[in-house]
């Protein structure tokens, strides 16, 4: 009888209290809930799918992450419940029960022995930031849980709670407290460290775990853990077996450092787009993990200062799997706050396949054309080669794989500075081109960005397709998606040939990737960049003030570092592109066009005298004309459209898009049967090496 009349003036007891707190604070129904406390969420940058890349603090400094029920495990979920609320799914907001449990055990011990805040009055608590103990704060909590219970559904009160719940210092919820004391994602938790956060929030300043050098703390925490897992075994919510197990494990004793992958590019995607909360990007969280590691780890051994910047490109949608913007971010001595990617530097030899390309589509040279590595001068500039020797008569394909100098200078005089500007500047690329013959040899100024959108565009048979940093692709580009080619397939198939047969460093398997690398003057940058089948890399090594560094040369330092990224993406990797139909491929060099067996410097705009041939030029069809493709009455194949060259010298070779045309080469006419409507690039060149082109469009 003792014991029913205690319990009966504990639950009027319970009971007078709830009814008090309502009446004291039923004007307060009516205002607004205090939610906009919980409207500030640390903002994270996400991989390609889905996972944390990097968050940064709220603007107070907190570590504040959102957590819905579905991103935590099924075993926090039932501890918490089976210590903090079991009626939680069905309580109005506060539970009666619960206070006469609290009540009746708080007489009998003449001391507070439980708790009767649910998770509602908990939430309600953190939203107003009102103290743990006080009276008044605990009416307050009562009112705001009912008027939740009210606004909210129970799933976005839990979402609050595992949003809010503080786990000391400036750690606020479970995924925030997750990721700092255990590296893991919430849903990845065990029943051991679970029941740690279920604990923690108890008493956040005394149990953080970052504490744990003080032992009576550890062991104060250590208790702490265990009551939950044993109140969940008798809640039924875990077995007794695994309840055992888990109070036999140790608790952490330190707190780790947040994910800061990709850095740099974070740091510009949350500057570009302040009112988003959630970016997800284009990377490869695993790739990218693996990328910095080999940036780091090189970096340290080619010397102090020296910073590695790396981007993966996807060769099809033009998706950056990994940025790389230095060696690391926090690292003061190598400067590494500073994103190389962006950094506009010389890039040595790295532009000269684009040179080649240029005059493979004009027909001035072919792989195999025999071209002349001697000294030369142009007016007061005379290029000299990396090894400070001459090779003699080699092929364009040898030139440009050994990257010689003098070849390259005679081969941009022929194609022209201004055109090599003009074709970068037409493919949208972001950076000036000065128009004179330094260009070959890195006198131009371009970031690793730009570099890697160029090779890319290569690996693509010459078609640009923008970078894009963001999976949705509605991220910052460079250049225009309606961006011409930057090369005829034809002249790109020639160039990607060459460079799969580039010298590679020790170790690595030659023909696997066309690549090629830079040197800049003073050896202050070195460059590779290269691609396969399905993707491009580039990499940059030098330090970020510039200064230099003796032997820091391309293949040296930056192939390597090339090859390792390769490696990286893993062995089965799509093929590299098939010839252009009607190429003239691998032919030697005496089964070419007598124009194509030897690399001619031209005498352009040469006057005609007594005894020479007038200048060569193209009669038919005019510059920028546009032709219409007829057919015969009755067929529906078109016709071919007539050519007609003027004066040069005979033989005459005639070439559609950097494809040679079959025609009789001693005749000043050929014909040219039409694949389908577009824009043509026609190019003759004549026994002398004298060229003459212009652009139709046949509709």
């Amino acid at each position: 009888m003792k014991t029913r009349a205690f319990v009966l003036r504990s639950c009027c007891a319970a009971a007078a209290v709830i009814l008090l707190a309502l009446a004291a604070y039923s004007l307060k129904l009516f205002e607004p809930l205090p939610l906009d406390a919980a409207a500030s969420s640390s903002r994270l940058v996400l991989d390609r799918d889905g996972h944390l890349l990097r968050a940064f603090t709220t603007p107070d400094g907190r570590w504040r992450l959102d957590a819905k029920p579905e991103d935590v495990s099924a075993t926090y979920l039932s501890l918490l419940m089976a210590f903090e609320d079991r009626r939680f799914w069905t309580h109005p907001g506060v539970d009666p029960l619960a206070f006469v449990r609290a009540v009746s055990q708080g007489v009998r011990h003449a001391r507070p022995v439980s708790g009767g805040s649910t998770l509602t009055m908990q939430v309600a608590r953190l939203l107003r930031g009102s103290p743990t103990h006080s009276i008044p704060a605990k009416f307050q909590q009562i009112a705001d849980a009912v008027r939740l219970e009210a606004t909210l559904s129970k799933r976005e009160i839990l979402s609050l709670y595992l949003k809010l719940a503080p786990y000391g210092g400036n750690l606020e919820g479970v995924r925030a407290a997750s990721l700092a004391y255990f590296g893991k994602e919430p849903h990845r938790l065990n029943i051991a460290e679970a029941a740690l956060l279920v604990a923690i929030p108890q008493s956040p300043e005394m149990r953080r775990l970052d504490r744990g050098e003080d032992e009576h703390r550890y062991a104060n925490l250590v208790q702490a853990r265990n009551r939950v897992i044993m109140r969940a075994a008798a809640a039924h919510a875990i077995t007794l077996a695994d309840a055992k197990a888990a109070t036999l494990q140790a608790a952490p004793r330190g707190r780790r450092e947040f994910p800061a992958l990709a850095p740099h590019l974070s740091d510009r995607l949350i500057a570009g787009m302040p009112d988003a909360l959630a970016i997800q990007t284009s990377i490869d969280g695993k790739l990218q993990e693996a990328a910095e590691q080999i940036a780091r780890r090189n970096a340290q051994g080619f010397g102090e200062k020296v910073s590695i910047a790396a981007l993966v490109v996807s060769n099809r949608t033009g998706e950056v799997l990994a940025h790389v913007g230095s060696a690391g971010y926090f690292d003061e001595t190598r400067l590494g706050a500073i994103d190389m990617t962006a950094a506009i530097r010389s890039p040595g030899s790295a532009l000269k396949p684009f040179i080649y390309g240029l005059a493979f589509e004009d027909g001035l040279a072919h792989p195999e054309t025999l071209i002349e590595d001697r000294p030369v001068r142009f007016d007061t500039y005379a290029p000299v080669n990396f090894d400070g020797a001459f090779h003699g008569t080699v092929t364009v394909r040898t030139a440009l794989q050994l990257s010689l100098n003098v070849p390259a200078v005679k081969v941009l005089n022929e194609v022209g500075s201004v055109k090599l500007a003009a074709r970068f500047r037409d493919a949208g690329m972001p950076f000036q081109v000065p128009r004179n013959l330094t260009v070959a040899l890195g006198g131009v100024g371009l970031t690793l960005e730009n570099l890697t959108g160029l090779y890319l565009a290569l690996a693509r048979g010459g078609s640009v397709i923008p970078i894009r940093y963001r999976k949705d692709n509605s991220g910052p580009v460079w250049n225009a998606p309606d961006a011409p080619a930057l090369l005829q397939p034809a002249a790109a198939w020639y160039v990607t040939d060459i460079l799969r047969g580039a010298p590679v460093p020790a170790s690595a398997t030659p023909g696997a990737i066309a690549f090629k690398t830079g040197t800049s003057y003073g050896f202050r940058d070195a460059w590779a960049a290269g691609f396969d089948g399905e993707y491009t890399v580039a990499v940059w090594v030098g330090r970020p003030d510039a200064s230099s560094v003796p032997g820091l040369v391309g293949l040296r330092v930056a192939a390597p570092v090339l090859f390792e990224l390769f490696a990286a993406l893993g062995p089965h990797r799509a093929p590299f592109s098939a010839a252009p139909a009607n190429v003239i491929g691998l032919r030697k060099n005496a089964e070419l066009p007598p124009p194509l067996r030897v690399f001619h410097e031209q005498r352009r705009d040469a006057p005609a005298g007594p005894g020479q041939e007038a200048p060569l030029r193209i009669a038919y069809p005019p510059a920028n004309a546009e032709v219409e493709m007829a057919a015969a009455e009755g067929d529906a194949e078109k016709l071919p459209v007539a050519l007609k060259a003027e004066g040069g010298t005979l033989p005459l070779t005639w070439l559609v898009d950097g494809i040679p045309l079959q025609s009789s080469p001693h005749r000043r006419d050929a014909f040219l049967k039409p694949a389908g409507p577009g824009f043509v690039q026609i190019t003759v060149v004549d026994a002398d090496g004298r060229s003459d082109r212009t652009h139709i469009r046949l509709r």
